[in-house]
């Protein structure tokens, strides 16, 4: 399936019901709640604290009061709200041809959209772009699966559309326009090959997205973030406002040729976001080495940070099965809890 070809709504649903959601049926018992959930959301009770309880849950007041410390205890509830926050900028329009990242997004929010409202529950997305794009009320059933879908697939068929645009506009240019042409630079601007000058287009800023959420989710939820987390920095604190106040989990869609690029010579290479082009010789082996070192340091910081603020990072590759994937963050979860 190319980048322009079209995808409807219901045969995305239908091919992950069959290649995802059954096969996690038979892995998870219908349970899906250990792929989400923590330990509830709803708050029952106090009780004293116990080796391996989450530290997240422990109530400071009490605590300090009566010098030994307690733990908040949830009901589980099996209908909840939830909240996609969908990451639908630039940069999630890179990946290989057949899987770039953008579609990797609408795989799993409908598979998410699609085993929660099965349970009963509730969902609603917020979609994001440069600023908050569009809010989709919660609701539930196959119906609201598929607004899901269809909103994310029709963004990214409009954004496959402007690029062909592009390409065709600059055909004959300097350099590649696929998904090595895409690769980001990470500067907010400057000049293009030839010392032409350009405008930036700004950088994703995933704080704004997190800060509208908090707005708009007032009853405790359970807030699915879906993102590649390329973004301008601060955005710790509106992520910490909301794992205080509801259960938040954070997914990173990533794809390997981010942080390894092939040998394929010399190029110019274009940040999808900024529009800053610059050339760059992948045949260095020492640039390649340079580019995969600093990839890593970004990611430890980036996890690093995340914890910070009690919230785990859980990433989904361009190249990975989507089963194999979710059970992975089912397992993290589950061992998390212990």
């Amino acid at each position: 399936m190319g980048a322009t070809s079209t995808l409807s709504a219901e045969s995305l649903l239908r091919r992950l019901e069959w290649r995802v959601v059954r096969r996690l049926d038979g892995r998870l018992q219908g349970d899906y709640r250990t792929l989400f959930r923590g330990a509830g959301l709803d708050f029952t009770d106090l009780r004293e604290y116990v080796p391996g309880d989450d530290l997240r849950h422990i109530e400071w007041n009490v605590t300090a009061r009566l010098d030994e410390p307690y733990v908040r205890e949830f009901v589980e509830d099996r209908e909840l709200t939830a909240w996609l926050l969908l990451d639908h900028s630039a940069s999630m329009g890179f990946g290989p041809v057949d899987r770039q990242k953008d579609l990797v997004l609408a795989e799993v929010a409908t598979t998410l959209a699609h085993v929660l409202t099965r349970g009963g529950s509730r969902v609603g997305a917020i979609v994001m772009d440069t600023g908050v794009d569009l809010v989709i009320p919660p609701s539930s059933g196959r119906n609201q699966v598929l607004r899901i879908a269809k909103t994310l697939l029709d963004r990214r068929e409009a954004r496959a559309a402007e690029s062909e645009v592009a390409a065709a506009a600059g055909a004959g240019g300097r350099g590649e326009r696929g998904w090595l042409g895409r690769r980001r630079a990470r500067t907010a601007g400057g000049r293009g090959p030839g010392g032409t000058a350009y405008a930036s287009r700004g950088v994703t800023d995933l704080s704004v997205l997190l800060t509208a959420a908090a707005g708009i989710a007032r009853r405790r939820s359970l807030v699915l973030v879906v993102s590649d987390f390329i973004t301008a920095d601060g955005w710790e604190a509106p992520l910490s406002r909301l794992a205080r106040r509801h259960e938040v989990v954070a997914i990173q869609v990533v794809d390997p040729r981010e942080s390894e690029l092939p040998d394929a010579g010399a190029v110019y290479v274009e940040d999808a976001e900024t529009g800053e082009q610059i050339f760059v010789d992948t045949s260095d082996v020492g640039f390649r080495a340079r580019l995969a070192a600093a990839a890593e340091a970004r990611q430890a910081d980036l996890e690093t940070r995340a914890r910070k603020v009690g919230v785990d990072l859980y990433p989904v590759r361009t190249d990975d099965d989507l089963v194999r994937s979710l059970l992975r963050i089912s397992e993290l979860r589950r061992r998390r809890r212990r």
